[in-house]
């Protein structure tokens, strides 16, 4: 028999299960369920409930293709609307204080993935750091990042930037409830791996945040996406399109039509615009003047993000992995013209000398990555370092068997030396080599994540970033500190910004 564990939050009793070092507690929903009137509307608080409820299995992923639901090598997650809840996974015993809490946003390109992936459990972390680890689920692709308001009628209104603010609603519900898990809710971290990196961005640039998180981790964010209000507007038409629906029908259509036919009209939009026009990613938090009133770019720019401590990152090799399973980045000679013919006059020449051996496809490859990755995230440190405590790395860091495939250190590498792994898993990662440089970089992720979490500051060895130094922690085995890396290349991107749609 499974023992468990019973919590009183403030929306009434969840049972969670106790392990022998941690105890979990799975899909507590912290809003109402989006369905019929409430789908594309901001998420609504939870109706109490009397009694205990059960927390010990999860419940359903954010509606997306069943694929990336994906939880094992053949078990896939249920998917559907009612999706907004989250998981609390923290050590057992007592502890003198409340212990530091860490939020983690998942990614998948803000249309797929799922928080109860057993990777985000946090179990590792939560052992090692002392530390609360809470994930969560948010409203994916059609339903969370598609701005169909402009065809809101006086009795259906559709609200913008629904992930976001699924996002901001689960970390209200950590104010109201963690401290009744043995957390401390005036320490708190964000963090998240590439569009979850990009979500941690844009809560920095979200009023509504304000207060709900104390510093924040972003790891190979595409900082700079985020559409502006008319080319949301230009993509929304283009989904509704597919739907079959005309203006005059949108709304009706919206909230009638199969959960599965809407995700597949938005799909097929996203599907037509990546194609067509590289660089642009549509379904992201949108620049609405109101929720969102400024991109991320724009707002660390300004200087009007939330002023308080960031780690902030990439890989090395972040565009090999989408040229090997989902080649949407701008990764040939062609498609790296194309975003290029956006920027000033000389931008091609610029970039194209910076990278010697183009249009060879290895330097495309990380052309296209540097683009979508390290460029924006560039931008992203070098304003927040004027205004609040920012700390840059990158990830160098590969087993043998990833540099023999034509990976090395690739999009998402990262995650599995921060929750840490099975030795099981390590060794096999590493049957042809690199098993201590696994181990060596999986201590330097997680000493300094969690350090970062308790005080704010990484660990003594990795110097804070400024413009004059630009200190970047290269993460591999051995780590080291360089300043100004690939500085040529970060000055043939300097003004050089993601296409629109329109």
């Amino acid at each position: 028999m499974v023992a468990t564990t019973d919590i009183p939050t403030a929306e009434g009793i969840v049972r969670g299960s106790r392990g022998r070092r941690v105890s979990r507690w799975r899909s507590i929903p912290f809003a109402a369920a989006p369905v019929g009137e409430l789908r594309f509307r901001a998420p609504q608080p939870v109706t109490p409930w009397s009694g205990v409820r059960d927390a010990t299995e999860f419940g359903f992923a954010a509606m997306q293709h069943r694929s990336g639901a994906r939880i094992g090598p053949r078990r896939q997650q249920p998917t559907g609307e009612d999706c907004l809840t989250l998981n609390v996974t923290a050590p057992n015993g007592p502890s003198a204080t409340p212990r530091p809490v860490m939020v983690f946003i998942h990614g998948g390109g803000y249309f797929i993935g799922t928080s109860a992936l057993g990777l985000y459990s946090g179990a590792r972390l939560a052992v090692l750091g002392d530390v609360i680890v809470v994930s969560m689920n948010y409203r994916l692709g059609a339903f969370g990042y598609v701005d169909f308001g402009e065809f809101s009628t006086p009795e259906q209104q559709f609200d913008s930037n629904l992930g976001l603010r699924d996002q901001v609603a689960a970390l209200e519900w950590v104010q109201r409830n963690i401290a009744a898990f043995g957390g401390d809710p005036d320490n708190v971290t964000i963090f998240g791996e590439s569009a979850g990196a990009h979500a941690v961005l844009a809560l920095f640039a979200t009023p509504a945040a304000a207060g709900l998180f104390h510093r924040g981790i972003s790891q190979s964010p595409p900082a700079d996406w985020g559409p502006s209000r008319a080319d949301a507007q230009l993509f929304a038409r283009r989904c509704v399109e597919n739907l079959g629906a005309t203006k005059e029908t949108a709304a009706k259509a919206l909230i009638t039509a199969s959960p599965n036919d809407i995700r597949r009209a938005v799909d097929k939009a996203v599907a037509t615009v990546m194609r067509d026009q590289p660089g642009i990613f549509p379904v992201s938090p949108v620049v609405d003047e109101d929720f969102l009133p400024r991109s991320a770019v724009a707002a660390f720019t300004e200087g009007t993000a939330h002023r308080v401590p960031l780690i902030i990152g990439t890989n090395r090799d972040e565009g090999t992995l989408f040229v090997r399973f989902d080649d949407t980045l701008p990764t040939t000679p062609d498609r790296i013209r194309s975003v290029l013919r956006h920027a000033d006059g000389d931008a091609e020449s610029r970039v194209v000398a910076a990278y010697p051996g183009f249009p060879a496809k290895k330097v495309t490859v990380r052309m296209g990555g540097d683009f979508t990755f390290w460029r924006p995230a560039v931008a992203v440190t070098e304003a927040h370092s004027r205004h609040a405590p920012t700390y840059a790395y990158r990830f160098d860091y590969a087993p043998r068997s990833l540099h023999l495939a034509g990976f090395g250190a690739t999009h998402a590498l990262d995650l599995i030396p921060v929750f840490g792994t099975s030795p099981t898993f390590a060794r096999a990662l590493t049957a042809a080599g690199g098993y201590r440089g696994l181990l060596s970089v999986t201590r330097q992720f997680q000493q300094n994540w969690l350090a970062f979490a308790r005080t704010g500051e990484p660990l003594p060895s990795w110097p804070a970033y400024t413009e004059d130094q630009r200190a970047t922690m290269i993460i591999d085995s051995p780590p080291r500190v360089v300043h100004d890396p690939e500085k040529p290349k970060r000055l043939a991107w300097q003004g050089i910004h993601s296409p629109s749609l329109v």
